[in-house]
């Protein structure tokens, strides 16, 4: 029905509009059944409410001392599951200021925080639909195309109901883009770094804007040529940095940075959900030992994406916004490819970026990710490898697909230019 209405309605801007906040609007009063993490969300939102750093202490820390820190701290830590109450909060400090929100205006109600978290991720997509039609537009890409995100149900089910933050995040995302795109970069790096206080992982984008920066041939022109080009690129990383800081600043101590630090450690060494390459290796991990290798194999994998992500920084064209979103879709896949834990939420940034560039393969994904679900199926949340396999056969086959359909393209389009007279 998604596939179709968009279809069928591709020149009815208003309408497909209109049905895309209707779906969301219809979770409006209802408690996610998919997701636990909310549970923490209202939980950390009160912790500051209440004065207390939510970087500094894990929710299993009052609990087992008897302590209750925050109104319906049981509720919320049953509801949370052990596994959350148990770690330190990984949630950058413009994340927190969402949670206290909630708790500032439903500080007695889980199911009124609930909705003053929903009606924040919804105000998010009516910026990422008013930002993302202007971008589109500046692309000449059919504005449209901006519903095979909004309109699709993967999202409005996993962001609206289960309520995940990607949301926000993608609205300054796309807000920075858009700046780009009209050459107001100071102010774009102010968003790029909103974007990071909600979730880190615009971090991995930072390297790729170098050669946006740098027009001319680095190699080919003399670096007195590029003074101008250097200062900016110094500038726009240094306001990504200063208003990180800043944000962070209320939450600073020595202790906070190493919490924060193995928190985040954590999804590379001890989680594993719905990988694909990961997968593999551990197969073969386990042929060799007899033993699963994840702490060998998770402090791998972060060397091989910061290797890739030097080489698509470097060594690829980003001087295009066109072509920069193109790279910052590649290098994201590139890591949840490799990733050991790949949450459905997680392929949101993946489908809002494909909109922009050529590739369709994180449309598949969105609804190939489904079969994930299955895992929640059994009291012990195990998965089924054949079902996680058929996942990453239909996306890795539509991508390959893909890859060499362009590079067909390409050739054919080479091979058809008219010869010199």
């Amino acid at each position: 029905m998604f596939y179709k209405f968009i279809k069928l309605n591709a020149q009815n801007f208003t309408f497909l509009a209109v049905l895309a906040f209707s779906f969301r609007f219809l979770f409006l009063f209802s408690i996610p059944n998919l997701s636990q993490d909310f549970y923490r969300f209202i939980w950390d939102g009160r912790m500051i409410l209440e004065g207390f750093n939510p970087y500094l202490y894990t929710p299993e820390s009052f609990i087992i001392n008897g302590v209750s820190p925050v109104y319906q701290a049981q509720e919320l830590y049953n509801g949370m599951g052990i596994l959350n109450a148990s770690h330190f909060t990984n949630y950058p400090p413009l994340n927190q200021l969402c949670f206290v929100i909630a708790g500032l205006f439903a500080g007695k109600s889980i199911l009124g925080s609930t909705i003053v978290l929903r009606l924040i991720i919804i105000a998010a997509d009516f910026g990422t639909l008013y930002f993302g039609k202007k971008l589109l537009e500046k692309l000449n890409i059919p504005v449209n195309a901006i519903f095979w995100y909004l309109l699709n149900p993967f999202i409005i089910i996993e962001l609206t109901g289960n309520l995940h933050f990607e949301s926000v995040m993608i609205f300054f995302l796309i807000w920075s883009l858009y700046l780009f795109q009209v050459g107001k970069w100071r102010y774009a790096a102010f968003a790029l770094a909103c974007s990071i206080s909600i979730k880190l992982i615009p971090l991995i984008f930072l390297p790729l804007f170098f050669n946006w920066f740098f027009k001319t041939n680095i190699i080919t022109h003399n670096w007195r040529s590029h003074f101008f080009e250097l200062k900016s690129l110094f500038i726009f990383y240094s306001i990504i940095l200063l208003i990180s800081i800043v944000l962070f600043i209320p939450f600073y101590n020595l202790d906070f940075l190493i919490n924060y630090a193995q928190t985040v450690a954590l999804w590379f060494q001890d989680f594993e959900f719905n990988a694909s390459i990961y997968y593999i290796a551990r197969f073969i991990g386990y042929l060799l030992t007899g033993y699963n290798e994840i702490s060998i194999i998770g402090k791998a994998i972060p060397l091989i994406i910061i290797f890739f992500v030097f080489y698509a920084s470097f060594f690829r064209n980003n001087k295009s916004l066109k072509a920069l979103i193109t790279n910052m879709l590649i290098v994201l896949s590139f890591y949840y490819f490799m990733s050991t834990t790949v949450h459905p939420w997680y392929i949101a940034t993946l489908l809002i970026l494909s909109i922009f560039s050529n590739y369709k393969f994180p449309l598949v994904w969105s609804f190939t990710a489904i079969l994930s679900y299955l895992a929640y199926a059994n009291s012990n949340n195990a998965e089924n490898l054949w079902i996680i396999g058929l996942e990453y056969t239909i996306v890795y086959g539509f991508l390959i697909w893909e890859v060499f359909t362009k590079k067909a393209t390409k050739l054919v389009a080479l091979n058809s230019k008219p010869e010199k007279s």
